[in-house]
């Protein structure tokens, strides 16, 4: 009887606090950085849509703690459907609109020249494909995933965008956002996004 009430005890604390966990407020009806995003700045020259999942949330759903600052920071994998003719690579851009770091969205993690053959990436990944590379996040260049790290409040859009482009982006243009961005102008067949929300870990 002791034994069963100490559990029904403990299991009483831990449900709260994991129902607290899942109600912070959704976010804000403006997001500050939205006209910012890189799939608003960098226009698709074809109709074409490139629809991007993941293994480890849906759309416009709670991003789990496990693929965030908060706890692992594990990769949550993504894969969308193939380019329109033409596509030579793919680069990935995951931002945070809903907040800014020198009047831009905060650049969590970006992939670039991701081969043409190549439209998943798994969960727990580590290291590019052959032939892609880590690009700069708000950390500095080459930078691996960087899961959210929402601040208490609100939750954040956490947009995880893919591009097909006709072309690789050259070493050189890797370094910096402004030099990733500028490579890909003009350069953009199709695009896609995929948002999951991110929220404060209760302590």
């Amino acid at each position: 009887m002791k034994k069963w009430i100490a559990a029904s005890l403990t299991l009483a604390a831990i449900v709260p606090a994991a129902l607290r966990a899942q109600q912070h407020p959704p976010p804000p009806a403006t997001e500050p950085g939205a006209t910012l995003l890189a799939i608003r700045t960098l226009p698709a020259s074809s109709t074409s849509v490139l629809t991007i999942t993941s293994p480890s949330f849906v759309a416009g759903g709670d991003i789990p703690f496990e693929y965030t600052q908060y706890k692992g920071n594990v990769f949550p994998g993504f894969a969308w459907n193939a380019g329109p003719t033409g596509t030579r690579s793919y680069v990935v851009i995951m931002q945070d609109a809903d907040a800014l770091q020198n009047n831009a969205p905060i650049l969590h993690w970006t992939m670039v020249n991701i081969p043409a053959s190549v439209t998943t990436l798994d969960t727990a990944l580590t290291t590019p494909p052959t032939g892609a590379m880590f690009g700069p996040n708000i950390r500095g260049e080459h930078q691996a995933y960087l899961g959210p790290r929402t601040p208490p409040g609100p939750k954040h859009r956490y947009h995880v965008q893919v591009f097909a482009l006709d072309t690789v982006i050259p070493d050189a243009a890797v370094a910096t956002y402004s030099g990733l961005v500028d490579a890909m102008k003009g350069h953009v067949l199709a695009s896609g996004e995929l948002i999951g929300l991110g929220q404060a870990m209760d302590k």
